[in-house]
């Protein structure tokens, strides 16, 4: 009987040594600590993974460069894991004894586990999608989904053309479970109880809460660190790798209103070196029918005529019928001034770009009043019309047209016919290419109309028939983007043969640009990239122009060809003047680009960060910002000016001529 008790206290011994060497119990905030240290080292790994899977687009970057990042990075990370788990720290350090509960830590280290699985959840979401933005995703992507209309039919292709990203991020999760549950809270002793136990508790809770609130801000420093502060650690273009995703979400949640500036006291001097209003003609207006064709992703490297150079002179890119038209047009060499569709739209079509986190159209100014190019020619007797085949309500393009002046909207519903559906996006080009040509036939002249083509979108939809008449690329893109020239082609064919084709002025442009694969498609300049074409009814401009363009500054081009005589806002310049400033602004998580006379500048808001020549210079490595200072000094100043009119008036409603 004895012996049997021995064994039995033996195993039940050797049960508690098995069970010590499972779970490591501890002091309360030492458990909690080693828990956000494991969740910690998972957000830096994966930014490791983050550059792995988007090395292609941070070449440049020499191995100490990048432990530079990785460690500065660190500090984000940081201030990401305590936002996050703020109510879990709370939690474990609140001064009562019922936080040693087993049902209360249940509760605790649940949460703990869901929004940890969330934050790591939108890091590995960012390793496939930074490759279509170039950018961390922000709270706008809330909006985007709202507005976009396809999500419940995108999702499931992104799960299955990236599903190893998924079993990645699951493998994470799982190692955070199985380290973080071996970490368990030891009771409170009984020894500390009264008027002892509650005063020191108290002043240890205040002690986490005030380094929890340090952390989160960054450190000690006036303000809490933003995206901005990321430009004080590398070029605009390596940002994202500093960054994480649940911080720029987090910290653009509250970036809803743009800020008031001041940068020129005197509105003279402000309007001296820019200002948006521009005057109306006085050589007498013609009234041409405008159409405006804004093709999907087309960014330059896709375009062989203006790539002769690359791949030793062998390259033949992927739009035989843009290289025809180029030829026989009026070439501008463009740049996007942001890189999403949603954005993109007002600022071709109304020539306001989207200088903050979220596009104007789902910002808080998007119930100002301002206008579009439909909208001025209105009162000139025109009528117009919006074209994109996607679903009815896409990124809120029909809510747009119809608030900016456009009299009709066409999209899936009025093409009414679902077997051209591709299932994902809407309308296959081919098909609604030709829709829209007849539709503009039976308009009313003259008429301004805009055509917006989607098949060039991820998962890249070529139909079955075309499968081999394309060329793959070196780019999942470049096949869709021959079918989408393709498209194109048929319809400047259609539309030639009608009578109002010959009184037409037809811009074709690019709404952003896809990945890119040569080095400089893939660098901070060449990466927004794009054409910009013009066909006149006349042959009086026709050529290739070099002078820096944007697609702010389409409107402006046209409206001054036609002679347009009223007063309008724009934040571009007349392509065709050349006594008018040429250059582009673009602003990518805190940061301003300004590329001007043979120069690009990095400005934060508050100082420049860095300027670096246009050619010489393509991967941008050459900071010039000491030894170029009157250059660096003249394109802040523009820089500021253009901020200065672009903040001041979304704040004061100041977008169109009243």
């Amino acid at each position: 009987m004895g012996k049997r008790v021995r064994k039995k206290g033996t195993k039940r011994s050797a049960g508690k040594k098995g069970s010590t060497l499972k779970q490591i119990a501890g002091n309360i905030y030492v458990v909690m600590t080693l828990k956000l240290l494991v969740v910690l080292l998972l957000l830096f790994i994966s930014r490791i993974l983050f550059f792995l899977f988007n090395s292609s687009h941070f070449q440049a970057l020499t191995f100490m460069e990048l432990i530079r990042i990785f460690v500065a990075g660190l500090r984000f990370d940081i201030s990401a894991l305590l936002f996050l788990n703020l109510p879990f720290i709370l939690m474990n350090s609140l001064p009562f004894k019922f936080r040693y509960k087993k049902v209360y830590q249940g509760f605790a280290n649940g949460y703990f586990y869901l929004i940890n699985t969330i934050g790591l959840m939108a890091n590995f979401i960012d390793i496939v999608y930074f490759r279509f933005t170039l950018k961390r995703m922000t709270s706008d992507i809330f909006d985007y989904m709202e507005v976009g209309g396809d999500f419940d039919k995108l999702i499931p292709q992104f799960i299955h053309d990236f599903w190893f990203v998924q079993l990645i991020w699951v493998g994470f999760v799982v190692l955070m479970i199985l380290i973080c549950r071996r970490f368990r809270v030891s009771p409170v002793s009984p020894k500390t109880t009264g008027f002892l136990y509650y005063g020191v508790q108290s002043v240890l809770f205040a002690v986490v809460l005030f380094l929890a609130v340090i952390g989160f801000r960054g450190g000690f420093q006036l303000r809490p660190i933003s995206l901005v502060t990321a430009g004080k650690y590398v070029s605009a273009s390596d940002i994202p790798l500093v960054l994480n995703t649940p911080f720029t979400i987090i910290k653009t949640f509250t970036h809803g209103r743009l800020e008031h500036k001041s940068y020129f006291s005197s509105e003279s001097e402000l309007a001296g070196i820019f200002s948006p209003r521009h005057h109306g003609s006085k050589k007498g207006f013609k009234n041409f029918n405008v159409l405006i064709v804004v093709m999907e992703s087309f960014s330059r490297e896709h375009i062989g005529f203006l790539n002769k150079h690359l791949d030793e002179g062998k390259y033949r890119g992927f739009t035989p019928v843009f290289d025809s038209l180029i030829q026989r047009g009026t070439y501008f060499e463009g740049f996007a001034n942001e890189k999403t569709s949603i954005m993109a739209i007002p600022t071709i079509l109304s020539s306001i770009p989207s200088m903050m986190d979220d596009a104007v159209t789902q910002s808080a100014y998007a119930g100002n009043h301002f206008t579009s190019i439909a909208g001025l020619l209105k009162p000139k007797g025109y009528t117009s019309a919006f074209f994109h085949g996607g679903s009815n309500g896409t990124m809120g393009y029909d809510v747009y047209t119809r608030a900016t002046g456009f009299d009709s909207y066409f999209g899936r519903t009025e093409y009414n016919n679902e077997k051209d559906y591709d299932g994902k996006w809407g309308i296959r080009d081919e098909e609604f290419f030709q829709f829209t040509a007849h539709r503009l036939n039976e308009l009313k002249q003259p008429f301004v109309a805009s055509l917006f083509s989607l098949s060039a979108h991820h998962p890249y939809y070529v139909p079955g028939k075309y499968k081999h008449v394309f060329r793959e690329g070196k780019l999942p893109i470049q096949q869709s983007i021959m079918y989408s020239d393709y498209a194109l082609g048929r319809f400047m064919d259609t539309i030639q043969k009608m009578p109002w084709y010959r009184n037409t002025i037809i811009v074709i442009t690019a709404d952003h640009t896809s990945e890119g694969y040569f080095p400089y498609y893939q660098g901070p300049v060449g990466q927004y990239a794009i054409p910009i074409l013009i066909l006149l009814p006349d042959d009086s401009h026709r050529g290739i122009y070099r002078e820096i363009a944007q697609q702010t500054d389409i409107l402006p081009t046209v409206l001054n060809y036609m002679g347009y005589d009223n007063d309008f806002i724009s934040f571009g310049s007349d392509m065709l003047d050349r006594t008018a400033p040429h250059f582009s602004v673009h602003y990518v998580s805190g940061i301003y680009t300004l590329i001007k006379g043979g120069y690009v500048l990095e400005f934060n808001g508050d100082q420049s960060l860095s300027l670096y020549e246009v050619v010489a210079d393509v991967k941008i490595r050459k900071n010039l910002l000491t030894t170029e200072p009157a250059v660096a000094l003249e394109m802040e100043r523009f820089i500021k000016a253009y901020i200065q009119q672009y903040n001041n008036r979304l704040i004061e409603n100041r977008l169109s001529i009243r």
